[in-house]
């Protein structure tokens, strides 16, 4: 018996109708990446494991999906790792390489790479699929898009200001309500050094960025297993709890970490973005989150964070600065900033919210009928100039009951079919059906054309 074919979980297939409203997403993305000035690159889906190990984190390191090396993978593997359990010497024994986890990383290794072919500041947009060996359920997929838009090679804030717009600009054209969370790396080191615990930042950074996931007193209580007294807790408590608009929050964040170099730097960095946003229209609320983390060690500066208003899916769009990550791989002092679009929740909130436009390109706008060989020779002439007018069209392959080739046109979304039988042929009027109205138009080709235009 053959077995069952299946994917493996956490990974979809696409259907015509699916790969039309997601290309939907990926275009309007991608048109205000280049209204911004921003150019395409790609990188490959595998990367040496030394590029991306160690850049994300402890947990982040844990999702990676490495690539076992071909033959005898196991050759310099002795019983004796395996029995003193030594992990890192046994991965990096079976692999060299693994899937990306993100865009970024593999973005900072390029610049590197080819940091004399590139002009700075390098305004870069990736759109490709990246790998988490991450739990998969709602909104959290193993295999997943980004859509990432960055410039390396300035350290001006305005560039953060400039994403918050694209932002903006984004998710209106998508029509979807969003609320724009900032925060800064340097106010999150200041809180560290205020409440005596400065090398625990990465254990209170991974702590509260899950926050929203399993609540405030999850939080304190793994802040507790990561070392962290209850005197540390108690004062980081009035910090994270902070409320009121971003002005009153600012305020008393300089007042509580501003005694700090990296907490006053970070401050004032926020109150900078905030100001040059009062000079610009945003739709989208921004608000100051004191408690945003998003719990990876390349950030150094602003923290962005985006979600959607109406549906309670995570976060649809999300980065940083990185001012430190193309010096790993040979190049220090080059400043970054970017963010990541996620394409497969922000799918997942235009269904849910019944957001995708009805009609859409991606499919036949006319369907012409086969009425038999005479006809379909004819038609195939017709065919020709609708496709030459950028009218996307097909002629059906097979001379079949008329039924069966309009449920055809159903089926695919086809919204007119054209009938040219033996009348319409010496007549030179082609009847079009609109699918969805039913009505019927007989007119000459050139008429047609400007109504399906129209």
């Amino acid at each position: 018996m053959a077995q069952k074919p299946s994917i493996p979980k956490g990974t979809r297939d696409f259907s015509p109708e699916e790969m039309v409203r997601r290309n939907y997403i990926f275009d309007t993305i991608r048109n205000v990446f280049q209204h911004y000035g921003y150019q395409n690159i790609e990188t490959p889906a595998m990367e040496n494991l030394s590029t991306l190990m160690g850049k994300y984190g402890e947990e982040g390191d844990r999702l990676l999906f490495k690539i076992l090396n071909s033959g005898d993978f196991l050759k310099n593997i002795t019983p004796g790792d395996v029995e003193a359990g030594n992990i890192n010497k046994i991965t990096f024994s079976i692999s060299e390489k693994g899937l990306r986890y993100d865009l970024t990383v593999p973005f900072a290794r390029y610049v590197v790479q080819h940091r004399n072919d590139i002009v700075f500041p390098f305004k870069r947009y990736q759109i490709q699929p990246v790998w988490r060996a991450d739990r998969p359920q709602k909104g959290r997929y193993r295999e997943f898009y980004q859509c990432d838009v960055d410039v390396i090679g300035s350290d001006s804030l305005l560039n953060e200001v400039e994403l918050i717009r694209m932002i903006d600009d984004i998710f209106k054209k998508l029509k979807i309500e969003i609320v724009i969370k900032l925060n800064n790396r340097k106010v999150l080191t200041g809180i560290a050094e205020v409440i005596d615990a400065p090398d625990k930042l990465t254990d209170i950074t991974t702590a509260i960025d899950k926050l929203d996931k399993i609540g405030i007193e999850n939080v304190y209580e793994e802040l507790r297993q990561r070392g962290l007294s209850e005197d540390n807790i108690n004062m980081l408590e009035p910090i994270i709890n902070l409320s009121g608009d971003n002005e009153k929050r600012l305020t008393c964040l300089k007042e509580l970490v501003g005694g700090t170099a990296s907490g006053s730097q970070g401050t004032n960095e926020l109150q900078e973005i905030v100001d040059y946003l009062k000079k610009v229209e945003i739709k989208a609320d921004v608000e100051i989150d004191q408690a945003l983390a998003r719990g990876l060690n390349y950030y150094t500066g602003a923290i962005i964070e985006v979600k959607a208003k109406d549906v309670n899916i995570g976060s649809v769009c999300g980065g940083g600065r990185y001012d430190d990550l193309t010096g790993i791989f040979g190049l220090p002092g080059v400043s970054g900033v970017g963010v990541s679009f996620g394409a497969d929740r922000i799918y997942d909130v235009l269904e849910e919210m019944n957001l995708f436009p009805e009609h859409q390109k991606g499919t036949t706008e006319v369907m012409l009928a086969n009425f038999g060989k005479k006809e379909s020779e004819f038609a195939l002439r017709v065919l020709e100039v609708l496709q030459n007018s950028g009218i996307s069209a097909e002629l059906y392959p097979d001379a079949a009951k008329m039924k069966k080739q309009m449920q055809y046109a159903n089926r695919k979304g086809v919204h007119y079919v054209m009938l040219i039988g033996e009348e319409e042929m010496k007549a030179g009027h082609y009847t079009l059906k609109d699918m969805e109205t039913g009505e019927q138009t007989k007119e000459v080709l050139s008429e047609l054309i400007r109504l399906i235009q129209g």
